[in-house]
C-alpha cells in the first residue's frame, strides 16, 4: 500500500515543477491528520461526490428542463463531462489530476436551478443584501452548509479546491469577491485547467442539445468554418454515415481539436512566460492556460451563433422568463413565511437572517 512518502516521491516524479503538488498544499480551515493512502486532494474529491450538493446537481438543469426529455443535460452530466474533459487536459499537461477533478467536479455546488436565468432573479432579488454570486454560493455550500461531519462545518476541503471554486471563470461565470482570496493572483493552473473544460463542455453539449431538440438545424451550423471543416472530413471518410452518427463524429472531434490545441497553446505559454513552478503561475498577470488565436477565431463564430440561434431562441427565452416567476415566487413565500423553510435552514436565521447573504463568507 502506497503512503503519503512514497506518493509525495511519485508527484515529484511525475508531475511537471509548475504543477500543483499536494504536499505544497495551504491545508484546511480545521487541520486533519492525513490519511494513510489518499492526498488531499483525493480526500477533496472523493467528499464532494458523497455530498447532498453533488446529488443535487441531477436536478438543475441547463438549457432544456426536465420534463423536456432525459436526454438533455443536466448541472450533473454537465459536472461530469467537464471533469473528464479537465483530467484529459491536466494528465497530457502533467498537472495534479486530482485537483483539477475536484475543482471540476465542485465547480457548479453553488448553481441555481434553471441555469443562469435562476442565477439572475436571485441576484436581482438580493440586490439590495449583496447580490448573489453561485461561486460565492458555491464556497458556502462546502464551507457551511454541507453538515456531515461531527468535527468541523463543511466538508473542509483544502485551501486550492476553494480557490478554484471562488475563481471560477468562463463566459458565463463571474469571480467570486471572498475575504482570503485575492483578486491580485490568478488561480492555480490546475483551475484554470477546469475553467477552460467547462466552455469546451458547454458549446458542444449545447450543439447536441440544440440538434437534438431540433431549435438549430445542421444546415444552420455548415455556415461555420469549424464544423464545416470537420463535416468535410467525415462525409470524405465515411460516405453515407447516418445523420445521427456525423453529429457524434462532429462533437466528439470539436472537442479534440480544441483539447489537442488547449494543450499545445498551454505548453508554448507555459515556455514563453517562464512558469516553473505554481507560484510562477498564480503571480503571473494573465491565464496560462488558453486556446490558440486561430482556435479562438474558429471559436468565436461558434459562440456567437450559440448565444443567437440557441440562448435566444423563443422556446429558451420563454422558459427562461417562466423560471424567473418560479424563482421569485419561491423567494417571496419563503422569506414571508420561513416556517416552510426545512428545519435546518430555519435553525440559521437568528444567526444569519432570513436573507443571509455573505455574514458568514466575508467579502474582499
Amino acid at each position: 500500500m502506497l503512503n503519503q512518502k512514497q506518493k509525495k516521491l511519485i508527484e515529484d516524479k511525475l508531475l511537471a515543477p509548475f504543477a500543483m503538488k499536494s504536499c505544497e498544499s495551504k491545508g484546511r480551515a480545521y487541520p486533519e491528520e492525513e490519511h494513510p493512502y489518499r492526498s488531499c486532494y483525493q480526500r477533496d474529491r472523493d467528499r464532494i461526490i458523497h455530498s447532498a450538493a453533488f446529488r443535487r446537481l441531477e436536478y438543475k438543469t441547463q438549457v432544456f428542463v426536465n420534463h423536456e426529455g432525459d436526454y438533455y443535460r443536466t448541472r450533473l452530466t454537465h459536472t461530469i463531462e467537464v471533469a473528464q474533459i479537465a483530467r484529459t487536459i491536466a494528465s497530457a499537461l502533467r498537472l495534479n489530476v486530482d485537483l483539477t477533478e475536484a475543482i471540476a467536479l465542485a465547480h457548479d455546488l453553488g448553481h441555481t436551478p434553471f441555469g443562469h436565468s435562476g442565477e439572475e432573479a436571485l441576484n436581482e432579488l438580493m440586490a439590495k443584501s449583496g447580490g448573489f454570486n453561485h461561486n460565492v454560493q458555491g464556497l458556502r455550500v462546502v464551507d457551511f452548509l454541507e453538515e456531515r461531519y461531527p468535527d468541523f462545518p463543511g466538508l473542509n476541503l483544502s485551501w486550492e479546491v476553494r480557490e478554484g471554486i471562488v475563481k471560477h471563470s468562463s463566459a458565463f461565470d463571474k469571480i467570486g469577491r471572498v475575504k482570503g482570496f485575492t483578486s491580485k493572483q490568478m488561480p492555480t493552473l490546475e483551475a484554470q485547467v477546469a475553467d477552460i473544460a467547462d466552455e469546451i463542455a458547454y458549446d458542444n453539449h449545447d450543439i447536441d442539445d440544440g440538434l437534438t431538440s431540433g431549435l438549430i438545424r445542421e444546415s444552420d451550423l455548415e455556415q461555420l468554418k469549424i464544423w464545416n471543416t470537420i463535416d468535410k472530413t467525415i462525409l470524405k471518410e465515411h460516405p453515407g454515415i447516418e445523420p445521427a452518427r456525423k453529429k457524434y463524429l462532429i462533437i466528439r472531434s470539436l472537442i479534440n481539436m480544441q483539447v489537442t490545441d488547449l494543450i499545445r497553446e498551454t505548453e508554448n505559454r507555459i515556455h514563453e512566460l517562464g512558469i516553473r513552478t505554481s507560484l510562477d503561475a498564480k503571480i503571473c498577470n494573465k491565464k496560462v492556460v488558453t486556446f490558440s488565436k486561430n482556435m479562438l477565431e474558429l471559436r468565436l463564430p461558434l459562440r456567437k451563433f450559440l448565444m443567437a440561434r440557441l440562448y435566444n431562441h423563443y422556446r429558451v427565452i420563454r422558459m427562461s422568463i417562466k423560471a424567473k416567476r418560479f424563482i421569485k415566487e419561491l423567494f417571496k413565500v419563503y422569506t414571508k413565511n420561513p416556517e416552510q423553510l426545512p428545519v435546518e435552514a430555519q435553525k440559521r436565521i437568528p444567526r444569519e437572517g432570513v436573507l443571509r447573504w455573505s455574514q458568514t463568507i466575508s467579502p474582499e
